[in-house]
């Protein structure tokens, strides 16, 4: 009963919104708002075809790219900004330099410096997501048992052993809080990317339609990248689910016991 109530509570809103939007869209005429049955029949032809292949693919492949980048760059950086004062100190104004720049207005620098293939819009990806991940993981890092991990040195345990079995760990909610909020970056910085320079893509078929005056069309791009990105969401809630079941865990029953 928990799960189906859940169930309910996660589909309810959007399950009213769909049918507001169709039953108050149903008589429009409006070119630019066109009717919800209409964007649906061109959701259908559109996505469902070969054009999936071409350009939700190639989209979904860079973002995973520059997501993955930005988790391999922004932890290895954050553990080390973490663990060294003195290199956080000296590097902190440079890092609050590049985080001030918008990653959009990066957009074409990069595509002047790297071109306009795969590569380009990988980078621009980066640029946005690395941030969340990084810090997320120099405030997890710092946050660590300063008791145990002298505890550990006084046992005589690795530098190595310590970041595995300790300082990760314990920095693993944070790093998994600014991951989660990469990913949503992330995606708003792949249709970015692709709305330059690009020659296919999400972004790249979404401007195109609406440059062309394909408004349908275009509505149809927009829905599918919401979906995308609840998908993606989802996906993400459950691996951190069972990556931090044990962090989880103690959380909640320390709800129940205060």
């Amino acid at each position: 009963m928990t799960i189906l109530r859940r169930v309910l509570l996660a589909l309810g809103l959007p399950v009213v919104l769909i049918a507001l939007w169709w039953f108050t869209s149903a008589g429009s005429t409006s070119y630019y708002f066109p009717p919800l049955s209409t964007i649906l029949d061109w959701f259908g032809r559109l996505w469902f075809s070969e054009r999936f292949a071409d350009d939700v693919v190639p989209s979904l492949l860079r973002l995973f790219a520059g997501f993955a980048l930005s988790a391999v760059i922004g932890v290895a950086l954050g553990v080390a900004l973490g663990l060294t004062d003195a290199l956080r100190r000296g590097a902190e104004p440079v890092l609050e330099f590049l985080r001030a720049i918008p990653p959009t207005v990066l957009v074409p620098v990069i595509a002047i410096v790297a071109g306009i293939g795969d590569g380009s819009k990988v980078l621009v990806i980066v640029s946005g997501c690395v941030w969340p991940v990084l810090l997320n993981t120099v405030e997890g890092v710092r946050a660590a048992d300063e008791v145990m991990i002298d505890t550990c040195r006084s046992f005589g345990i690795t530098r190595a052993a310590r970041l595995r079995h300790m300082v990760l760990p314990a920095a693993s909610p944070q790093i998994a809080a600014g991951l989660k909020q990469s990913l949503s970056i992330g995606l708003i910085l792949m249709v970015i990317g692709e709305m330059f320079a690009a020659t296919n893509g999400l972004g790249f078929s979404i401007v195109q339609f609406q440059r062309s005056f394909a408004i349908p069309q275009m509505w149809s791009g927009i829905i599918l990248l919401g979906i995308i990105g609840f998908v993606l969401s989802a996906l993400f809630t459950v691996v951190e689910k069972r990556a931090l079941g044990w962090y989880l865990g103690l959380r909640e029953s320390q709800k129940r016991n205060g």
